[in-house]
């Protein structure tokens, strides 16, 4: 019998078939079990236009047989089968696929689609195999074929026999190395876990002998294996059902079998599309973050299937990264996908698909905050600052997305509360979105800029997370109303000038006295000025320019620290008892009016959470005061 080559192309494919487009062994099964389910899928189509024909669903199946003494894996199917020349043309020639060019000319109907896309899938075993037997008969032929290879060296067409019509695949298994143990694909419950993982929802039953260990009968203690032929597979996946025929409590099944995590989800978006692009979503909301959601272990991505059978456990193209807590998965027949079934093409149904997502997301969280505060006050407690990343990175872009979605601490209120609420109850007068940062809401409510404001009754929101600030600026403003920090030189309050003309006053009737503190923390502070935001403390700091003093902690902490700082302004309350020592001081001992000034810088730093530059020399100062 001649053996006849592979096209020299073909030959150098195959090579690296095997070493090298698939990055998992295990994925031979999936491909094999996915031709089977095409081969069964055109005696379905030949039904629809061949009155000869029928179509009973119970007559076709796919069935998985293991050899552990031989090292065989069977893959047996009861469709259309192969003629000698589809055998010569779909298995002789890499990439040529016989589903392909079916497809092309059949229509789709009653939902039903050809998964196979590829020619090059079947040649997956020869990753776990170094023989493939291909034993085939043909739908309306009389004759069957053998169809046998053991790699790149070529392969052989001849007549056997095959009582019914379908296509048995068997691999002979390779021997295990140092590297590879290949005796985990003779496995029966390794094979099960294969089929669950990418097969479970082929729309054909996938059959297998299984053994299990089982009371034998009339005993209480005793056990015997039973071998039995089981369905491996669930074959009806939840998301082509109905939405009406599931409850919550599917969905939460749904959630838990596939291990997206071990909360319960606060809210699952099913979504199916058919338009220009077609596609199934089960999309959830969790309710907790994952343990190493901020490590470089976590990975973002949904499920991603074709025609039920899974192509990626993650597909982060899906998701953008402000979105990266959902779960889920999506299932499509129009994606293309490359040879190997494992990556995508960036095409732009792929990007509809994930442009469609994201509107879903965002319009399940805004329902949730809508109609269900509670329940997307926990899921914000879990996941804002990932909203709150979403606005500040790429320069931006994702600001009018997100921005409806966050929620700040208030100091009207002691719960979280949005933007479009805290400017909808804006006095008429109020001409900037006040806020305050600080570590914690306790720390912000003592912070001295804070008393001015809050006397007019004016709202603040309280920043306690390292990215609010940095969101904030690079949001810039909402509904026309822009950001402004307490610690801010100018707060643009309506009585400003008036205030400002008088700490202007203050400050040049003391002019000598400024310049001389100034000229003390030369090098510390950018200026010294009276207080027009004061009220009972003695003391504060606030800045000029774009940089806060909470923003100059959060960079300083940073592994690339290159020292940026805030200009910061040292503000000094004259109504108070404190201002009276210094003027005193001046007038009468320099030593004492540096020392009481290094004091109330110091004291700012603190109020401020920053570190003081020299805590011994601060130490020894209180002592002086004290004696």
């Amino acid at each position: 019998m001649e053996k006849k080559l592979f096209q020299a192309e073909s030959k150098r494919l195959l090579e690296m078939m095997i070493h090298s487009i698939y990055s998992n062994k295990e994925i031979f099964l999936r491909e094999l079990i996915s031709n089977s389910s095409d081969a069964i899928d055109k005696i379905y189509y030949r039904t629809l236009t061949d009155d000869s024909l029928t179509f009973d669903q119970d007559d076709y199946y796919i069935k998985l047989s293991i050899d552990k003494e031989n090292r065989i894996l069977k893959v047996e199917d009861t469709g259309i089968g192969m003629t000698k020349e589809e055998l010569e043309e779909n298995l002789g020639t890499i990439a040529q696929s016989g589903s392909l060019a079916f497809k092309k000319e059949n229509e789709l109907k009653d939902g039903h689609d050809i998964i196979g896309q590829f020619g090059v899938g079947f040649y997956s075993a020869f990753m776990v195999a170094d023989q493939v037997t291909v034993i085939s008969k043909a739908l309306d032929s009389d004759e069957a074929y053998k169809w046998q290879s053991s790699g790149a060296d070529g392969y052989t067409i001849e007549t056997t026999t095959k009582e019914t019509v379908g296509t048995e695949i068997i691999l002979t298994i390779k021997d295990n190395t140092e590297e590879e143990n290949y005796d985990e694909f003779l496995e029966e419950y390794r094979i099960q876990s294969i089929i669950k993982k990418y097969s479970d929802f082929i729309r054909y039953p996938i059959k297998m002998n299984v053994t299990e260990s089982k009371l034998k009968e009339g005993t209480e203690d005793e056990f015997e294996e039973i071998v039995e032929e089981k369905t491996l597979n669930s074959m009806v996946p939840i998301w082509r059902k109905n939405k009406s025929e599931l409850t919550d409590e599917d969905y939460d099944n749904f959630y838990t079998e596939k291990r997206y995590g071990f909360d319960k989800p606060l809210a699952h978006i099913h979504t199916s599309v058919d338009g220009a692009i077609r596609y199934n979503a089960i999309l959830y909301i969790p309710e907790k973050m994952p343990f190493d959601y901020y490590s470089k272990e976590f990975e973002k991505g949904l499920e991603l299937y074709s025609s039920g059978v899974l192509i990626m456990d993650k597909c982060a193209e899906l998701l953008p990264d402000y979105f990266s807590f959902v779960k889920g998965m999506v299932d499509s027949e129009d994606l293309s996908l490359n040879i190997s079934r494992e990556i995508l093409q960036q095409d732009r149904q792929l990007k509809r698909i994930a442009n469609n997502i994201e509107k879903k997301i965002k319009s399940e969280l805004q329902s949730m905050l809508k109609n269900d505060r509670e329940k997307y006050v926990t899921f914000y407690e879990a996941f804002g600052r990932q909203l709150k990343f979403g606005v500040y990175s790429d320069y931006g872009m994702h600001k009018d997305v997100l921005q409806d979605l966050l929620m700040f601490s208030s100091s009207k209120e002691n719960k979280l509360v949005t933007l479009d609420e805290y400017v909808s109850r804006m006095p008429e007068e109020q001409k900037y979105i006040y806020y305050a940062s600080g570590d914690s809401i306790a720390r912000i409510e003592k912070l001295p800029q804070t008393e001015l404001l809050l006397e007019k009754g004016y709202e603040i929101l309280y920043f306690t997370e390292d990215v609010d600030e940095f969101a904030i600026k690079m949001l810039m403003n909402y509904k026309e109303k822009e950001f402004r920090s307490v610690a801010s030189g100018d707060l643009g309050l309506e009585d400003q000038e008036q205030k400002e003309k008088e700490a202007s006053e203050e400050t040049e009737d003391n002019k000598e006295l400024f310049e001389s503190l100034k000229e003390i923390l030369s090098g510390k502070v950018k200026d010294v000025r009276a207080s027009k935001r004061l009220r009972s403390h003695p003391v504060c700091l606030s800045t000029d320019g774009e940089i806060t003093i909470e923003m100059e902690k959060i960079l300083q902490a940073m592994p690339d620290n290159q020292n940026v700082q805030a200009e910061k302004i040292l503000e000094i309350n004259t109504n108070h008892e404190v201002f009276q020592a210094l003027k005193s001081a001046f007038a009468t001992d320099q030593d004492k009016l540096n020392l009481y000034t290094n004091l109330l810088y110091n004291q700012a730093l603190l109020i401020e959470g920053l570190p003081v530059q020299d805590p011994v020399e601060f130490t020894n100062d209180i002592c002086k005061v004290m004696v």
